[in-house]
């Protein structure tokens, strides 16, 4: 469990030591070495799942990772809950906490997953925000440990795209794993500027114009989509400003000889990343999205098991 009572939450990667990250991360390993072995882990445990956005991965592994772990996931959609209707989240927040054993949430506004935890009595789980997405991050870096080792302060790691809540949750990720962080966007498109400023004294988060800089030696290249959901009608306009910060051969070949091409998923081919690319390391990117299960089983069971 994290260090201090209160920081029983998981909102933001830098809530948590690296020792505990990297705990976390073992425990995943080892759930994914011998998953009956923890088959009965939350026996008995329930845990809350308040969807204002759409999901595929984030639903899915953490509803499969309750059952596999011997407890249930409750799915609350905003247009099927007093949520959808105007109950406040602090009301909301301490119902919950008197019926299950945890609280996982993906929206819109970081703000509310913030009130949520501040009102809730069980923990709470961040499982998207437009500023963070901290469970996505962290099953990249488990992801990286599997292929690369755990030898982080060599590791170079280039994000190519939109400064948005991936891109700032690599933020958080390099000053708690201590790796090199070169960040390519587009002008008026970078990463929040409090991250950015909190960084600066590490020296090891750079933000460069153009993405072969940040390419160049890089032990692994991520991107993600260039329209965020919420950003529909965006689409078109960002297309003509995000050309030329895609991930394809040409970009790939300035990296390391044995470099990584990781994406979050869904994947715009074409876009962020050529059809050809994203073939070429399909089966990487799909173990990626595998390690969403993983990951937050090690999770759920620091925060809910006993």
């Amino acid at each position: 469990m994290p260090e201090n009572s209160k920081m029983k939450d998981f909102l933001d990667l830098t809530q948590w030591s690296r020792s505990e990250l990297e705990t976390l991360l073992d425990l995943a390993a080892e759930l994914k070495r011998n998953p009956a072995k923890f088959s009965r882990s939350l026996e008995g445990k329930s845990l809350a799942m308040i969807f204002k956005k759409s999901s595929t991965r984030t639903r899915v592994s953490f509803e499969v990772g309750m059952f596999q772990l011997g407890g249930q996931a409750i799915f609350m959609s905003s247009t099927h809950t007093q949520v959808g209707r105007g109950e406040p989240l602090e009301d909301t927040a301490r119902v919950l906490s008197r019926y299950v054993d945890g609280i996982m949430i993906r929206t819109y506004e970081h703000a509310e997953v913030e009130t949520l935890a501040q009102y809730a009595t069980v923990p709470v789980i961040n499982g998207l925000t437009d500023f963070l997405h901290p469970c996505q991050v962290l099953t990249d870096i488990f992801t990286i440990k599997e292929r690369l080792g755990d030898k982080f302060s060599d590791l170079k790691v280039a994000y190519i795209g939109d400064g948005n809540n991936m891109a700032n949750s690599w933020i958080n990720a390099a000053l708690q794993f201590g790796f090199d962080l070169r960040i390519a966007a587009p002008a008026g498109y970078e990463p929040d500027s409090g991250l950015l400023k909190k960084a600066s004294n590490d020296g090891r988060v750079t933000v460069v114009g153009e993405p072969a800089a940040a390419a160049r030696g890089a032990d692994v290249l991520n991107t993600d989509v260039w329209a965020s959901m919420g950003q529909e009608e965006e689409a078109v306009a960002r297309r003509q400003v995000f050309a030329g910060f895609q991930i394809n051969e040409e970009l790939l070949r300035l990296a390391a000889p044995e470099a990584l091409v990781l994406h979050c998923l869904p994947a715009h081919r074409g876009e962020e990343i050529t059809a050809e690319t994203f073939e070429r390391f399909q089966e990487l990117i799909f173990t990626q999205a595998e390690n969403r299960l993983h990951v937050q089983k090690a999770l759920l069971m620091t925060l809910l098991g006993d």
